[in-house]
């Protein structure tokens, strides 16, 4: 009924006169392709410049040689590399079964599990390699101080020692594996239950059937989620930093930050900056290859729906094993994160006789910076959310509905930032607007800039996606009665889209509140957000303070996702778990 008023409205609101049928799609695609351009072109031009070019701005390969023969700069690249591999192998072994358990099962509270899972993707992984610090740090975490109790084990003996290559790689598979759990529980979801009835029915075991049809139908997900998980693992920032340099080790994420401290060497970071970046893009074009495979795909129609698996007596065990794998992510690092802010030593187990609430107090009225960081993380993710969903709407409007010449190209500038890390943006912004015509470092602007680039992808993906269930001939009744392409996108499929836009604008809202590899390079004093000051705060040791900070943040995107769930019935949440 809202869209057949909407089309009345049109009909009778619009005389098809020269003006209304003025059409501004050319101009609007020109414009977006223009900002586009803006946004990614001229940061990754000027780090291609300042990669080929010493101190005294004259050409060279040098930066490059340094690379290849620093063992300061090789010796991050290994390590990288062993991280990103191992994290790839850990996360497949861990999510390929639960997503099983939860897509293929009987397993009870399956749908619990899921979204406990997802939950993971809500917390930032540098709170949760703080979180993990307060729980394994080899003399105060709160795991250790428990072992010794037990065993009467000495002080200087730990059980965890969470500064170590192992510890790394450990945390950051407790923020990765959803990425492999998400993408293998879909592809099980959707094998057809017929085949494997049809191979039951010809006298197929369960193993063989699994091995035959299950296994290679979801095998191209799980093969797209091991180099998910390696892309994440090879170009995260805040964990290794958090954990890897008091261990005294870089990454190559870590080394390009440390490039910016004083004195700054850019052309060094603009050549380290360029194979993390090849290598991005790389992977992403498997992954595509991989999932775009055809070599086991189902012909037909919609089948019918997969036959769970019985248990049996592991229905229990089962469930029992993943929320144990759970409280890795989840449970313990929250638990460490309340008990840090309401004690009044944060490396003790919360008493009442500890209870305190002296911590918040000390944030919101003592700590300077709370407040500007709080502010600018509020402004700039809404100004980015709003930017990005609108940009987004119309950007997939204009490309989904074909209209122009230029709609392919406008596409592919919208996915292309998803090829270029946060901490390699960062390093380009810096680059290209600390210089004139555009010297906007020191401000918001370049930090809305960053933003809006790094969560553009995402937003035109679910755009593009909610696009594609409106059918294109509603738009085509406005035109006929002389709409232009903008009014029929403002009157008739705007309305339609609503709760896809809501969720698209949470997503960016709370990406950006997590948000750390593109702002540690970009903030000033007056331009701090919250997860660089929460970044500040662990260099100086204030658990307490990063506790509070950190469930502060929490909370903040939990109250937007509800507030969204409220305002539209729930579908938005449903969304932004689907994403």
């Amino acid at each position: 009924m809202a869209t057949l008023d909407s089309t009345q409205a049109l009909a009778g609101a619009t005389v098809p006169t020269a003006r209304t049928r003025l059409d501004l799609s050319t101009p609007v695609m020109v414009l977006f392709t223009a900002a586009l351009c803006v946004l990614i072109v001229l940061p990754l031009g000027w780090l291609l410049v300042f990669a080929f070019r010493d101190q005294a701005g004259r050409a060279t390969l040098a930066n490059f040689q340094r690379l290849l023969t620093d063992p300061t700069f090789v010796e991050p690249l290994l390590t990288t590399f062993t991280i990103a591999g191992s994290v790839s192998l850990a996360c497949g072994a861990i999510a390929a079964p639960m997503a099983w358990l939860v897509a293929r099962s009987d397993m009870p509270a399956r749908n619990a599990v899921r979204i406990i899972v997802t939950a993971s993707f809500v917390t930032p992984p540098f709170l949760g390699a703080i979180a993990w610090e307060l729980l394994a740090a080899p003399n105060s975490g709160l795991l250790n101080q428990a072992w010794r109790a037990v065993t009467g084990a000495p002080s200087e003996e730990a059980l965890f020692d969470i500064y170590t290559l192992t510890g790394l790689i450990f945390v950051v598979c407790c923020y990765t594996f959803p990425y492999v759990f998400v993408l293998v529980a879909n592809a099980l979801e959707r094998v057809p239950g017929d085949l494997e009835d049809a191979a039951a029915m010809l006298g197929s075991s369960r193993w063989r059937t699994a091995r035959r049809i299950t296994i290679p139908l979801a095998l191209p997900a799980l093969l797209a989620g091991l180099l998910v998980a390696f892309l994440q693992a090879m170009t995260l920032f805040g964990s290794p930093a958090i954990l890897a340099l008091p261990a005294g080790f870089h990454t190559i994420t870590t080394k390009i930050w440390s490039l910016f401290q004083y004195p700054p060497k850019p052309e060094l970071a603009a050549a380290a900056s360029l194979p993390l970046l090849v290598l991005t893009v790389v992977l992403l074009r498997a992954q595509s290859a991989i999932l775009g495979r055809r070599s086991f795909a189902v012909v037909g129609g919609k089948g019918a729906a997969p036959r769970l698996v019985g248990l049996g007596a592991l229905r229990w065990p089962a469930l029992a094993l993943c929320l144990a794998l759970l409280c890795l992510p989840v449970f313990l690092p929250y638990g460490a994160l309340v008990n840090a802010a309401f004690s009044k030593v944060p490396s003790q187990l919360l008493t009442l006789d500890r209870f305190t609430l002296r911590n918040f107090v000390f944030v919101f009225s003592e700590v300077s910076a709370t407040k500007l960081a709080m502010k600018n993380t509020f402004l700039l993710g809404a100004m980015a959310a709003t930017a990005g969903a609108l940009m987004a709407l119309v950007i997939a409007y204009l490309t989904s509905r074909a209209a122009g010449r230029g709609h392919r190209v406008l596409g592919f500038l919208a996915m292309a930032p998803i090829a270029v890390p946060g901490i390699v943006l960062g390093v380009g912004l810096f680059l290209a607007y600390t210089r004139p015509p555009f010297v906007l470092y020191g401000t918001l602007w370049i930090l809305l800039l960053a933003y809006i680039t790094i969560e553009l992808p995402a937003a035109y993906q679910q755009m593009q996606s909610a696009f594609h269930s409106v059918h294109h001939e509603l738009e085509e009744a406005g035109r006929i009665f002389g709409a232009t392409r903008l009014r029929v996108l403002k009157d008739v499929t705007g309305p339609l889209l609503r709760s896809s836009l809501v969720a698209t604008w949470c997503f960016v809202f709370v990406a950006v509140v997590r948000e750390l590899s593109a702002a540690v390079i970009l903030f000033t004093s007056q331009t701090k957000v919250l997860s660089v000051l929460i970044f500040d705060l662990k260099e100086s040791g204030d658990l307490a303070a990063i506790a509070v900070l950190g469930l502060s943040m929490l909370v903040l995107t939990a109250l937007v996702i509800v507030a969204a769930n409220s305002l539209l019935g729930g579908g938005s949440a449903a969304r932004l778990r689907n994403n």
